[in-house]
């Protein structure tokens, strides 16, 4: 297995509509920086023929919490938004061509435990599938 610690704050896929082609939207745009930075940390790092790749999203805490809450939160499970669903669409389509060779594949959403919001990806090397 391999891991990759990605230190970008994890964000959910935007609903995207043709109009975004040519109308900038905010939303869209910071989408579209936060595949090309995952693209950057992973160039050449990700096989293209897995077909096992988990992810565990970390996201900060906000800074209006209380720090009694805050460090009761830190590394607990995220139930917020955005949806892990979301976040799944906006990884998987930013690291690969054809996600839909991704068969399976473990996806977990947590606060951040202090190490900074990241992203941190596991996957099966193909030498250890063939053993």
């Amino acid at each position: 297995m391999t891991t990759i610690k990605i230190p970008v704050p994890p964000i959910g896929k935007p609903r995207m509509t043709q109009r975004d082609h040519w109308k900038k939207r905010p939303c869209v745009e910071h989408y579209r920086s936060f595949c090309d930075l995952l693209r950057i940390y992973v160039k050449g790092q990700l096989p293209v023929d897995t077909d096992n790749l988990s992810w565990t999203a970390y996201f900060p805490i906000p800074k209006s919490w209380s720090k009694k809450k805050q460090a009761a939160m830190a590394g607990q499970l995220h139930r917020q938004k955005p949806d892990r669903d979301n976040v799944d669409k906006a990884i998987m389509d930013a690291l690969l061509q054809e996600d839909c060779a991704v068969a399976r594949g473990y996806t977990e959403k947590r606060w951040d435990d202090g190490e900074g919001p990241r992203i941190e990806l596991v996957w099966e090397d193909s030498w250890t599938k063939q053993q």
